[in-house]
C-alpha cells in the first residue's frame, strides 16, 4: 500500500514525458497548427468537454483567458439546450474527449461545421503512434494492431487532432481518469503558454487581468496605492519650519515634499528633523524648508509595480517614495504602510 502513491505519480509523470516527446516530435506540426488557429482567432476559444474532461476543459479555458487568449467554457449538455448560441463564426472550438466518442460532444459537430468554426480535438487516439510506425511492403502499418485501429469520430472530424494517448491510467483498476486528465491538462497549459509567448504577453498584461487576490496585490501599480491631492504633504522652499512640522503632522506620513510650483525639489522627513534638532537645537525653527530639505530624493513613477517601490524602500532604508512623472512633476507619495495591505510586507 505504501508504494501506491509513488506509483501513481510515476505513471502520470511517464505519461507527461511521452506527451513532451510527441510535442517535440511527431505531433509538432499539429501542435503548431492548433496554436496558429487560436492565435488568429477573431473571436474566442470555446473549450468544451464532458465529465472529468469537462473539468479539465474549464481549467484550460481559465488559463487561456488569464494569459491573453479570450476563452470560455461551454458545457456540452447545456449547449444542446440553447447555449450553443455562444459559438459564433470567428470562434475556435477546442473539444476534449478521452474516447473521442462522447455523445454530447459529437452532437455539437453539425452546428460547428455549419458555422465553419475550426475544431481542435484532444482525444486519446494514438495518432502519433500510428503515424510513427513503419510501413510494410504494401504501404500499411507494420503492426497488426495499427492496421485495425481507426481514429475516433471526434478526431476524424477535427481540423486538428491532438494526441493525448497514454500507456495506462494511474488508477489500479485502469478506469478512473488520472493519467489521461493530467495529460490533457498539461497539453492545455502548453497551448496557453505558447500562445502567450506568441502574443508577447508581458507582466503588466498579466497584472491587468489579475486585479484581485494575492497575485493582483503583488502586481499592483504605485498609482493605485499613492496618496495624492489634499492627502499629499507639500511645502515650498520658503515655508518656515513650524509650518513644515504642522504639514507633516497634519498629513500623518512622517514626511513632506518640497516643491517649486509642481516640481519636486526635495523632501523633509521626521528623521531629518531629529537630526537637525540634535545638531542645531531650537534654532531649527528659524530655518526654511529649502535650508532643511534633502535634495535629489529617491522617486518612482506612478506606473511602476508596488513590488518595485518596496524593493527600493528596503534598499535605501526609507519608508516613503515621492511619485513623479518624467518631467519631475510631483504626482503623489507612496508610504511603506500602503504596501502592508498588499501582503508583500
Amino acid at each position: 500500500m505504501k508504494n501506491i502513491g509513488e506509483n501513481v505519480v510515476r505513471i502520470e509523470a511517464e505519461a507527461l514525458r511521452a506527451l513532451a516527446d510527441r510535442i517535440g516530435g511527431p505531433m509538432a506540426a499539429a501542435f503548431q497548427r492548433a496554436v496558429d488557429l487560436m492565435f488568429s482567432c477573431a473571436g474566442r476559444v470555446v473549450v468544451t468537454g464532458m465529465g472529468k474532461s469537462g473539468l479539465i476543459a474549464r481549467k484550460i479555458a481559465a488559463t487561456l483567458s488569464s494569459t491573453g487568449t479570450p476563452a470560455l467554457y461551454l458545457h456540452p449538455v447545456e449547449a444542446l439546450h440553447g447555449d450553443l448560441g455562444m459559438v459564433v463564426r470567428g470562434d475556435v472550438v477546442l473539444a476534449l474527449s478521452a474516447s473521442g466518442e462522447t455523445e454530447e460532444i459529437l452532437a455539437l459537430l453539425a452546428t460547428i461545421k455549419r458555422l465553419q468554426v475550426p475544431l481542435i480535438a484532444m482525444t486519446g487516439d494514438e495518432i502519433c503512434s500510428l503515424s510513427a510506425r513503419p510501413l510494410d511492403a504494401g504501404g500499411s502499418p507494420a503492426s497488426s494492431r495499427a492496421s485495425t485501429t481507426q481514429s475516433s469520430t471526434l478526431a476524424a472530424a477535427a481540423d486538428v487532432a491532438l494526441d493525448c494517448s497514454i500507456a495506462q491510467e494511474a488508477c489500479s483498476l485502469g478506469l478512473a481518469p488520472t493519467a489521461s486528465t493530467t495529460t490533457m491538462l498539461a497539453l492545455g497549459d502548453a497551448l496557453a503558454v505558447t500562445l502567450s509567448e506568441k502574443r508577447g504577453f508581458k507582466e503588466e498584461d498579466f497584472a491587468n487581468l489579475h486585479p484581485g487576490g494575492k497575485l493582483g496585490k503583488r502586481l499592483a501599480r504605485v498609482e493605485s496605492l499613492m496618496h495624492l491631492g489634499e492627502a499629499l504633504p507639500r511645502v515650498t522652499p520658503q515655508t518656515k519650519m513650524p509650518d513644515v512640522i504642522y504639514e507633516m503632522s497634519r498629513k500623518k506620513l512622517g514626511v513632506t515634499a518640497v516643491v517649486e510650483g509642481d516640481t519636486l525639489v526635495g523632501v523633509i522627513s521626521d528623521g531629518d528633523l531629529r537630526r537637525l534638532l540634535e545638531k542645531r537645537g531650537k534654532d531649527v525653527l528659524d530655518l526654511t524648508a529649502g535650508k532643511a530639505m534633502t535634495k535629489n530624493p529617491r522617486t518612482i513613477g506612478a506606473g511602476e509595480f508596488a513590488a518595485t517601490a518596496l524593493a527600493l524602500m528596503e534598499e535605501k532604508k526609507i519608508t516613503s517614495l515621492m511619485v513623479v512623472d518624467g518631467g519631475g512633476k510631483l504626482e503623489g507619495i507612496v508610504h511603506l504602510h500602503d504596501l502592508w495591505g498588499t501582503e508583500m510586507v
